[in-house]
């Protein structure tokens, strides 16, 4: 099975602490077993950003989620967020055509489920 974490958020002023611990995050995610790649969008109309991560399994997801430099974040995020939201969802199925697309990332379906 494969799971996706999405974090969306609204953004306020960023400094040079959430650059750090940002960066510190990414590289813990994707130093973890089970970490399978990330996508990140933003809505140019809204301002809205939303970060998809994919894990292998929810211990992987969890492994992130109580590292210390995610809970320092987690603890000082209306610093620099106006607002955020986190979905945690099972990956049903992935498809698509034409290739591959810049910054999407690119996994076997799960169960070998494919359409």
């Amino acid at each position: 099975m494969i799971y996706s974490s999405t974090f969306i958020f609204a953004k306020k002023q960023f400094d040079d602490d959430f650059h750090r611990l940002d960066q510190q995050i990414a590289a813990a995610a994707k130093n973890l077993p089970g970490y399978l790649g990330e996508e990140s969008w933003e809505n140019a109309a809204t301002g809205v950003v939303s970060n998809v991560y994919y894990w292998s399994s929810l211990d992987a997801l969890q492994a992130l989620m109580s590292h210390p430099t995610h809970l320092q974040a987690k603890a000082a995020q209306s610093n620099w967020l106006a607002g955020y939201r986190v979905v945690i969802a099972k990956v049903m199925r992935a498809y698509g055509a034409g290739g591959s697309l810049p910054g999407v990332v690119v996994f076997d379906a799960p169960d070998g489920v494919t359409s």
